[in-house]
């Protein structure tokens, strides 16, 4: 994975629930695993913004709905130091799905985006209407 200019605090833990923010009918995910995570014996994987996890659809269509998806962190609550010393963070945790390659499954992205991810998902940013 590509790395990101940011010092990312990871701030989304297994069982989190995450806002989906794309138009693909989910509207909340909860973590059940974070990919490419190594880590020590019984801690719970962490992820921050532009880190892909794979969740399962807790609330949604009833097509979308227990269905096990990947998705990537676009906003986190825990702050997060930038390159030029300032800290960002959000008012909500939310992920938009993709599919294996990086490419977002929705048409389009309600609220902010983080930049860090469009360093490594330049796709997601497209579609998105904010970024921050």
């Amino acid at each position: 994975m590509k790395a990101i200019s940011a010092s990312v605090t990871k701030g989304i833990t297994v069982r989190t629930l995450l806002t989906c923010a794309d138009n693909t009918g989910a509207k909340v995910l909860k973590v059940i695993g974070v990919i490419g995570y190594k880590g020590v014996k019984r801690r719970y994987p962490k992820a921050g913004v532009g880190d892909i996890v794979v969740a399962s659809v807790v609330k949604g269509t009833p097509e979308m709905r227990k269905k096990v998806v990947k998705a990537v962190i676009i906003r986190q609550r825990m702050p997060y130091r930038r390159a030029n010393g300032t800290r960002i963070a959000f008012e909500d945790n939310a992920a938009v799905i993709v599919n294996d390659r990086g490419e977002p499954r929705g048409s389009e992205i309600k609220g902010p985006v983080a930049k860090e991810v469009g360093e490594r998902f330049p796709k997601v940013v497209r579609i998105a209407s904010i970024v921050v």
